[in-house]
């Protein structure tokens, strides 16, 4: 068949044209994968480079050249840091992880020579008392987190959770807890801090190699403190009840069923339409300086929801092994990294900081570790 000039540049015409349209179409779905990603080495990037702000901050140094733990850049630094090694194809400690494992271990083998980080006679009465005892749980949550995977409970771990059991309250209304620091600045040292980081603790003794939690030493150590996260769970903010929750799957008679299907409940509620939560709506605070909490979707929150969802298995399982509100709540983490410092972001609770200022980033860090632990536990 003869085809007519005419005809042949309309063929190579409408050729062209679907080939444009397929390369279009590529570019696109390319460019929704690169959305849908994260960036675990920018991630590790962060954290690294806030530890090691953390580890040359003057406020930080202690006694017989340590460094203080803190709830929201060391302990949580400490859960996420090994979890993302994996992926980045490590094989073995960053140099700040190396310096702030050996820091925690030189005041867990030195325990009776330690200071306290906080003296009654500079901060008030009391507070060494705080101090030691969170320091104490803070130690054994960090050390037990580099025993993850393992077969045997290090030296060091098992000695940081006896000094911490040894410092539990065992009597009053409190029996089970630790007395902790309270500054007055949640979500970290406040009087909500005392439940939720007696929960995470729980978590660490759950989590702990060579079932751990099953050591007849620690058997009334562990009565004593399933027992308070469980008459004291209905006072918690729905942040420490989340963590509870999380406990729960290690100490199963410490909530009830009709308690975990009311706690998803009430969260997925909360859920922002972008998918994410807000530590603000987790929990009843006031700032300090009467000014509006930030209520936009966090990654402290949602990374914190995403992760024990998954890790509970709290809703009925839908696509990919995750129900719809754990894919919008990924979804939302992936979209949301600072693709420049590699942070998420969240927001102080107790005032609005100045930008400026390194604490600021004080949730960030908490924020970023948390999401880094959701999208790693996340199916792929």
């Amino acid at each position: 068949m003869k085809i007519h000039s005419r005809q042949f540049w309309m063929i190579l015409c409408g050729i062209t044209g679907l080939l444009l349209m397929c390369v279009v179409a590529r570019i696109r779905a390319a460019d929704r994968t690169a959305a849908a990603a994260w960036n675990a080495e920018a991630a590790a990037r962060y954290l690294d480079s806030r530890e090691a702000w953390w580890q040359g901050w003057d406020r930080a140094q202690k006694d017989h050249g340590t460094l203080c733990v803190s709830c929201h850049t060391q302990a949580s630094y400490a859960l996420a840091r090994p979890a993302v090694r994996e992926q980045l194809g490590e094989h073995q400690l960053s140099p700040q992880e190396q310096r702030m494992v050996a820091s925690v271990e030189k005041r867990v083998r030195g325990w009776k020579e330690m200071q306290p980080f906080y003296s009654d006679a500079v901060y008030g009465a009391g507070k060494e008392i705080e101090s030691r005892n969170a320091e104490s749980v803070l130690n054994a949550i960090i050390l037990a987190s580099y025993d993850a995977g393992q077969t045997n409970l290090s030296e060091r771990a098992r000695m940081g959770f006896d000094n911490a059991w040894a410092l539990q309250s065992k009597t009053g209304p409190d029996a089970g807890a630790w007395v902790w620091q309270n500054f007055g600045l949640a979500p970290w040292e406040s009087k909500e801090s005392q439940y939720h980081w007696a929960a995470m603790i729980a978590v660490a003794a759950g989590k702990a190699p060579a079932h751990y939690r099953d050591d007849a030493r620690i058997a009334e150590n562990l009565r004593l403190l399933t027992g308070y996260l469980r008459s004291h769970y209905d006072e918690q903010p729905l942040v420490n009840q989340v963590i509870a929750m999380w406990a729960e799957r290690y100490f199963p008679a410490l909530m009830t069923t009709v308690q975990k299907h009311e706690l998803v409940e009430r969260v997925n509620r909360l859920q922002h339409s972008d998918g994410g939560w807000s530590l603000a709506e987790l929990g009843s605070w006031k700032r300090r300086d009467n000014t509006p909490l930030e209520t936009r979707s966090d990654g402290y929150a949602t990374g914190l929801v995403v992760l024990v969802f998954e890790e509970t298995g709290a809703t009925e399982p839908h696509a990919k092994g995750m129900n719809p509100s754990q894919l919008d709540g990924v979804r939302w983490l992936k979209e949301n990294q600072d693709r420049t410092t590699g942070a998420w972001p969240a927001w102080s609770l107790n005032k609005n900081r100045d930008l400026t200022s390194p604490a600021r980033q004080f949730m960030s860090d908490a924020a970023t570790s948390y999401a880094v632990l959701a999208l790693e536990s996340a199916p792929k």
